[in-house]
């Protein structure tokens, strides 16, 4: 899978103004939606989207100036940083400022004065919390009734060389196979509306939501969250907020988003303080224990 840096910028490109600005968080990306409508005769808000908004920059007038508020509507907490383009503008913590909101929260990160009007703010995202402590599990084999075939394992050359990808894997299988959690945990975020793959010769930003199709995002009790990408057209049967247990159905195997092949798309990661790396793990395969370090790729992986 090609990097696809949950550093959502938020790209939250926002005027100064009170009022509510929608921006995607899991990864980064600019959004085309426009903005809340204003009270009062102000500067505009405006952000951009390529699916459902996750996170929302607020900004609310108060005495003598702005709160810049995170919304976060995600059932998993995230880490957030508002910076100024150009000058920061004078605030209370100053810019940039960063700060964790809870799921379903509200944060203030930042006070901003008056005298800020018509400073351009973005929101940077990334999904977890800076303080994950990994806890060595065993993973279980995420697919059910499937022979392993693996397309492209740790540090494979196509598009598993990227910190956030490192330690992912593709498994090659069949459209419409049941998908399994491979750990416990809380569903985070689903994306459940694609329709088919992108054409892999077309030039799309790596950090657009778009290029893992349907997906799933599970938060684990360690902080830790596990991505499954490339799903099938309504092919998510969790729900957000729900618990998943190891080895429940949680989906179907699909080709959504930018993918050569049918596969899915596993990965472990972790936030690493605005930033997702993703980590090594065990797991145990149909015929015993897998090591993914020592699997050979295939020289044409399926793309992400």
């Amino acid at each position: 899978m090609r990097r696809v840096r949950w550093h959502t910028t938020l790209a939250l490109s926002a005027m100064w103004a009170a009022g509510a600005v929608q921006a995607q968080t899991p990864s980064t990306g600019h959004w085309t939606d426009a903005a809340a409508a204003q009270a009062a005769p102000a500067p505009v808000a405006t952000a951009t989207s390529k699916s459902a908004p996750r996170v929302e920059l607020e900004l609310r007038a108060r005495f003598g100036g702005t709160e810049a508020i995170a919304l976060n509507h995600l059932a998993g907490p995230v880490e957030v940083t508002l910076q100024a383009e150009g000058a920061p503008p004078i605030a209370t913590p100053a810019l940039p400022a960063r700060a964790t909101v809870p799921a379903g929260g509200r944060v203030v990160v930042a006070n901003l004065r008056d005298e800020a009007a018509g400073t351009r703010l973005s929101l940077l995202a990334v999904p977890g919390l800076p303080v994950a402590r990994v806890r060595h599990v065993e993973y279980l084999y995420p697919l059910r009734d499937a022979p392993l075939q693996i397309a492209q394992g740790y540090g494979g050359g196509f598009s598993h060389a990227d910190a956030e990808n490192r330690h992912a894997v593709d498994f090659a299988v069949t459209p419409g196979t049941p998908v399994l959690a491979a750990r416990d945990g809380v569903v985070m975020q689903v994306e459940a509306d694609a329709t088919a793959r992108l054409d892999p010769r077309a030039t799309v930003d790596p950090a657009d939501d778009r290029v893992r199709g349907n997906f799933i995002r599970i938060l684990h009790d360690d902080g830790t969250m596990a991505l499954y990408a490339h799903l099938q057209q309504a092919g998510v049967v969790v729900a957000p907020g729900a618990r998943a247990l190891r080895g429940t159905i949680i989906g179907f195997s699909g080709n959504t988003g930018l993918s050569t092949a049918p596969h899915l798309h596993f990965v472990v990661q972790a936030n690493r303080g605005m930033r997702l790396e993703s980590l090594p793990f065990r797991m145990l395969g149909p015929d015993g224990p897998l090591r993914f370090g020592q699997v050979q790729t295939d020289p044409a992986p399926a793309a992400p």
